[in-house]
């Protein structure tokens, strides 16, 4: 039994316990059944006002932001958000003051290009309760959950003002006396992943970097994928270690290409950094973002529209011609390496 040394002053926002996390699991449909459906109609359906919610992605890569659009459109209200280095997600929820609630290590900040002005007059409302983590704190509670357990303990964060502002506990080990940060496990509402291909079953897989996707999909309750393409099943079938998301873990399959843009997909298409500015210009009188925001989101029906304002398939081609030219860049300074 662990000896309690310290613990965080921040709110928890998810019941750790394992063993209700179970009994959900136990009753989740697991057929090989087609799932595939509108993302309008899986938004719809899957999720609902007060949910936690878990978008996956890493900063501006693989992110599914035409799921995020159709949230804020839907106008859902009073979710709990994952905040593990969230950039343009949390700046499009946040937009819609979708969430009251979130879990943060990485928000606001759009990377490179800037702080997110709207984003941060969110947060600093009043209307959002935080908790405050790490990035690898956050990777820890989902792999507890993904794991089955309502636990993991690390060596991080203590001593610092994160773990003040956090919901860990600091414990002694019973086996050597010293002392490790224990994060509770956290097992979403509902999560949206967005990769490069996936069947109709749900069996999905991408490229590039995971992060914290494995551990998400296994962690979520109700899981949605988008993709950039419906694949056959036998192409899975042809090479099944190349899935890294399986079927039994998906409730939705949404068929979005581009779904990721503006951000940038592996392989597909680079970032739109003329749009991801665009945004951050756009937020810095909120009367002039709330005319972006009618315009660019709840002025369409759906994400293609939203893709047609900014250019539609030629500004797309652009940036895969973008993205091709990085990537034989790359190759041929390895090659001289």
């Amino acid at each position: 039994m662990y000896e309690v040394i310290a613990q965080g002053e921040g709110p928890l926002f998810m019941d750790p316990d394992a063993d209700k996390a179970r009994a959900f699991f136990r009753k989740k449909k697991r057929a090989l059944a087609n799932k595939v459906i509108p993302l309008k109609d899986a938004i719809a359906q899957f999720v609902h006002d007060g949910d936690y919610l878990c978008i996956g992605g890493f900063g501006a890569n693989r992110t599914p932001v035409a799921a995020c659009h159709e949230i804020v459109r839907q106008r859902r209200k009073n979710l709990a958000f994952f905040g593990h280095t969230s950039t343009h997600d949390y700046q499009i929820l946040a937009a819609g003051e979708t969430f009251n609630r979130c879990d943060i290590a990485y928000i606001i900040g759009v990377e490179i290009r800037g702080l997110s002005p709207n984003a941060r007059r969110y947060s600093e409302s009043g209307k959002v309760q935080f908790c405050e983590w790490t990035n690898y704190a956050l990777a820890l509670r989902l792999k507890a959950a993904a794991m089955g357990v309502s636990y993991l303990p690390g060596r991080n964060v203590m001593g610092t003002d994160t773990f003040k502002r956090s919901a860990a506990k600091v414990a002694r080990c019973p086996f050597t006396g010293k002392l490790y940060c224990l994060y509770p496990a956290v097992w979403p509402d509902v999560s949206v992943i967005h990769v490069h291909e996936a069947d109709i079953y749900g069996n999905a897989r991408f490229k590039g970097i995971s992060v914290c996707d494995l551990e998400l999909a296994r962690a979520s309750k109700r899981l949605i994928i988008t993709c950039e393409r419906l694949i056959h099943n036998d192409e899975i079938r042809r090479d099944p270690s190349a899935t890294q998301i399986p079927y039994f873990l998906v409730d939705a399959v949404c068929e979005v290409p581009f779904g990721a843009y503006p951000g940038n997909m592996v392989d597909e298409y680079f970032s739109d950094e003329e749009q991801l500015k665009l945004w951050l210009e756009s937020e810095k009188e909120p009367a002039s973002f709330k005319k972006f925001m009618d315009q660019y989101i709840y002025g369409v029906q759906d994400f293609e529209g939203y893709l047609e304002l900014c250019g539609g398939i030629k500004r797309i081609n652009q940036l895969r011609a973008e993205e091709h030219m990085i990537d034989l860049r790359t190759k041929r300074s390895e090659c001289h390496a």
